[in-house]
């Protein structure tokens, strides 16, 4: 019994030396409490050029929060977006665009939100929609790409003097050919595995949303085969009249030495 009262005063003891102690530790101290508005600002921008992202963001949310009325405070929540955006954290940076444009619909600086926020999941998907990974086509998400799209389609629309408007344009173009070339993977996804309507489907899906693509001619040459191996032979040779009417010079049928490989290697 001796024992076990000596061993929890000594607990008790030590409990109390780390509650005094956390007392006597030094409080960390903000380097930034005297800075004025225009300081803070010039040393997150100094941190955001010199990739510290971090340490931007930290100073941006500081100089927003003490001085909420200033000028520097709405750049703030803009300069806020490009570190996440810099840093990797999309959904974080298109939060910051959003926020941004609710509160600022009138900024001088609106035309490169918009920017901004088209670029942000343009880059994070540039890869995906690039086809350069070995993942299955049908199983890709446009979802980035179409947000994208729309982000720059405001822009473009809204403010066609911006000095951003001609790259988002580009973009677009880039986008909407990617966005097309999805649809026509998938249509030969499904043609491949022998679901035939379901290519048809996603291929003509394809001609009525990006009817002007290059992948026009792929998804025209997957409907004549699909309906081809349906036996639906009307169809096949109206399809293949199109195709030959839109794309005389196709690959696909006339592309001279290659027309002795199987159709599909032609891809």
């Amino acid at each position: 019994m001796t024992n076990t009262r000596m061993l929890l005063r000594s607990v008790a003891f030590l409990m109390v030396l780390l509650v005094t102690g956390c007392g006597l530790l030094p409080e960390e101290v903000d380097e930034t409490v005297d800075w004025s508005a225009q300081r803070i600002h010039s040393e997150a921008r100094d941190a955001l050029e010199e990739a510290n992202y971090e340490r931007a963001i930290t100073l941006f949310e500081k100089l927003e929060s003490r001085y909420p009325y200033g000028r520097y405070a709405q750049q703030a929540q803009l300069e806020i977006a490009y570190a996440y955006y810099k840093s990797n954290e999309p959904e974080l940076a298109i939060a910051a665009v959003d926020r941004f444009i609710r509160l600022h619909p009138n900024h001088a600086y609106v035309d490169y939100a918009y920017y901004l926020k088209g670029l942000i999941p343009f880059n994070e998907n540039l890869g995906l929609l690039g086809f350069i990974s070995n993942q299955d086509l049908s199983e890709r998400d446009p979802k980035g790409a179409n947000e994208s799209y729309e982000a720059f389609r405001t822009l473009v629309q809204r403010y066609p003097e911006s000095r951003y408007t001609p790259d988002a344009i580009q973009r677009m173009r880039y986008l909407v050919n990617s966005l097309a070339a999805h649809e026509v993977h998938v249509a030969r996804y499904y043609y491949e595995r022998g679901a035939y309507v379901a290519a048809v489907n996603r291929a003509q899906l394809a001609l009525k949303d990006f009817p002007d693509t290059p992948a026009a001619e792929e998804a025209l040459y997957i409907m004549a085969r699909s309906y081809e191996s349906m036996g639906m032979d009307d169809l096949a040779a109206d399809t293949t009249r199109v195709l030959d009417m839109n794309f005389p010079d196709s690959t696909y049928y006339h592309g001279g030495p290659e027309e002795e490989k199987p159709w599909w290697q032609l891809w």
